[in-house]
């Protein structure tokens, strides 16, 4: 039999399920109990004892360390309340979260999970993969009931514009959902919250989240307000001018700049077959530019040239505030 131990007690059922939530959320199995005679949780049970949970023994100081990392101070010493640190970001989403387990979980890279000795955090990857299949048909569906005219071509080049990691990284800027990120130290230290990858990632997790908490008429309508300037360009434009070519843009620029055309080099390749993700940096007159990732050679290249150009417009002007300073 496996060897239990107490680790909270509380005279209130709604605290006890607010903190087996927490562990949960955190994948810690939890018992429940209570003194009343022949009563398992969930029963409704204030004032009529003590509530207790149990979890597995080797779990119970990963657990207690968790609960306490979340108690607030108040005068009982006995209240534990989830901590509001993602209460802006909700309201930027424009979706409150029922289970905000599920959003701490959409918001936990891999590297924070790794440096878990408990073993009861679990990373993103697997809402990830969720999200990216409800990002998926609801960016299809809305496509084909706004614009019916469209040919399968139009409708698949707008749908991979949408979904690309470029894309995604932008709006989940906009959200500021890197600062929320949950990282390990070492991505922490390597400026993990501004890699477009994982925030990119992190808001497929999001995605995921608000589906599985809210349905999927929550994650559509979270996903038509973040694309709605862009469904509104299309309308404009026909779709003729919605998806910028970065690598043009760069060319034409450094073009009417008489400098030399940009050279693309694939630096690093990572991860799986079904999950490579491609590293590029882009040089210009000998000196790199920009470095960026992409699900695709392509899509990185796309990515770098993006990067470049903004640095090099940025460095142009500061170039020509200094002439006229002069």
């Amino acid at each position: 039999m496996t060897e239990l131990a107490v680790i909270f007690r509380t005279h209130s059922d709604i605290e006890a399920s607010i903190v087996r939530g927490l562990l949960e959320a955190h994948g810690i199995q939890s018992l429940v109990s209570s003194d009343v005679p022949h009563s398992v949780f969930p029963l409704t049970i204030d004032g009529l004892g003590e509530v207790r949970i149990s979890v597995r023994a080797g779990e119970a100081d990963a657990a207690k360390r968790l609960i306490e990392s979340y108690r607030e101070d108040v005068c009982s010493g006995k209240v534990v309340r989830l901590r509001d640190e993602f209460d802006d970001l909700q309201k930027r989403i424009g979706y409150r979260f029922r289970d905000r387990g599920l959003l701490e979980h959409a918001l936990t890279h891999r590297s924070r999970a790794h440096e878990d000795a408990s073993g009861g955090v679990t990373d993103n990857e697997s809402l990830e993969f969720l999200g990216d299949a409800v990002l998926g048909f609801v960016v299809a569906d809305l496509l084909f009931r706004d614009f019916p005219l469209f040919d399968e071509g139009q409708k698949s080049k707008l749908k991979a514009s949408l979904v690309s990691m470029q894309s995604l990284a932008r709006l989940a800027e906009a959200l500021e959902l890197g600062e929320h990120m949950l990282l390990g130290r070492g991505e922490e230290k390597s400026g993990g919250r501004r890699k477009q990858a994982l925030i990119a990632d992190t808001y497929e997790a999001l995605i995921a989240a608000i589906y599985l908490d809210g349905g999927l008429d929550a994650a559509r309508g979270f996903i038509a307000r973040e694309l709605r300037d862009f469904i509104e360009e299309v309308h404009r434009t026909g779709g003729v001018t919605v998806t910028v070519d970065s690598k043009s843009g760069l060319q034409e620029w450094l073009q009417s700049q008489d400098k030399s055309l940009p050279d693309y080099r694939l630096v690093a390749e990572t991860g799986p077959d079904h999950r490579k993700l491609f590293a590029v940096e882009v040089w210009v007159d000998h000196r790199p530019i920009a470095h960026a990732e992409g699900r695709s050679k392509k899509e990185a290249e796309q990515n770098a040239a993006h990067r470049a150009l903004d640095r090099l417009k940025r460095e142009d002007a500061k170039d020509r505030r200094g002439a006229d300073g002069e």
